[in-house]
């Protein structure tokens, strides 16, 4: 109600000097209504558009709106081997292009702990040179998952931020050493990337287990309705503490569609993830979005489109990963 009263009366900007430690316990609050889970999904979504409003606390306004956390919301993913893909003596809701599970052994990566937000889509967009492209892609809360970006923007997105964080002094040392001594770069992961952060080395269905929860997720079944603050449903994060993969917004992946088995060679690549590919070819989305029903949020679900795509249920997250 307090963070309501001062968007209201539009007198954020106005706080005298004395209250401004009231606004900031304010900001607190509501971090901390997203953090624990508490409160029904709803009232966490209400209270993460009046954060975005009031100014997240979660994130850099001086590093292009990256998590505010030691290594800016990256999370490590070690290496070694995953099951993906579905088993359906296990699993009643996987389809054939699931089908075989299969292990898939994988080096290691850093994979965002959050989809991309609007925030640091915006920052990309006002610094980087390129074309605004579709304004729609602009206008959601700060903290929300972007939306309305094609496969090549995020692509672009990707490119920008290896730049600034190459050229960063700012960057944390153990990221400066990935991604300044070793050349690492951000990219959009893999379909075999994505499917490990969500469910971790023990083939869940969700990231949290085997069993839909719509208190865990932002999906069809949890009435919302629309995109919600990331970091709204701390429950349903993965074993790996990565947010959102089920949920909220579809993400684009860097993989061709193709049938399984997942091919990868002894380093970890496949020609599966051309980057070249035209425009003709589909991607794999993964992730499943606030409109679809719990069937479609699982942690194997895969679907493809066009990378050309723009839609209000498309965004994506990034992974950080030894460059091509």
């Amino acid at each position: 109600m307090a963070a309501q009263v001062l968007i209201e009366n539009r007198s954020i900007e106005q706080v005298a000097v004395q209250h401004r430690p009231k606004v900031e316990r304010i900001r607190q609050w509501l971090t901390c209504t997203l953090q624990r889970g508490a409160l029904p999904p709803t009232d966490r979504a209400q209270a993460g558009e009046a954060l975005a409003l009031i100014g997240d606390p979660r994130f850099r306004t001086d590093a292009w709106y990256l998590p505010a956390e030691p290594l800016l919301g990256f999370v490590e993913i070690p290496a070694g081997p995953f099951l993906m893909g579905s088993d359906q003596a296990y699993d009643p809701d996987a389809s054939s292009d699931e089908r075989p599970q299969h292990e898939v052994d994988l080096p290691a990566y850093l994979n965002g702990r959050y989809p991309v937000t609007v925030a640091q889509f915006r920052a990309f967009v006002d610094n980087s040179g390129h074309q605004r492209g579709d304004e729609a892609s602009l206008r959601g809360f700060s903290n929300h998952p972007v939306v309305y970006v094609s496969w090549h923007r995020a692509r672009q997105y990707c490119e920008w931020l290896t730049e600034k964080l190459q050229t960063w002094e700012g960057l944390p040392a153990s990221l400066a050493m990935r991604l300044q001594q070793d050349r690492w770069g951000v990219t959009l992961p893999s379909e075999a990337e994505w499917e490990k952060a969500a469910r971790g080395s023990d083939g869940w269905s969700y990231p949290w287990g085997n069993e839909p929860n719509p208190n865990w997720a932002n999906d069809a079944n949890t009435g919302i309705n629309t995109t919600s603050a990331v970091g709204c449903f701390p429950r349903g994060a993965s074993p790996h503490t990565i947010e959102d993969m089920s949920g909220n917004v579809l993400e684009w992946t860097r993989s061709l569609w193709g049938e399984y088995p997942y091919p990868l060679d002894q380093e970890g690549q496949s020609q599966r993830e051309n980057l070249e590919a035209g425009s003709g070819v589909a991607r794999v989305l993964r992730g499943g979005a606030f409109s679809d029903h719990h069937r479609l949020v699982r942690c194997a679900y895969r679907c493809r489109n066009y990378p050309n795509l723009r839609d209000d249920v498309i965004g994506f997250r990034v992974v950080v990963r030894p460059a091509f």
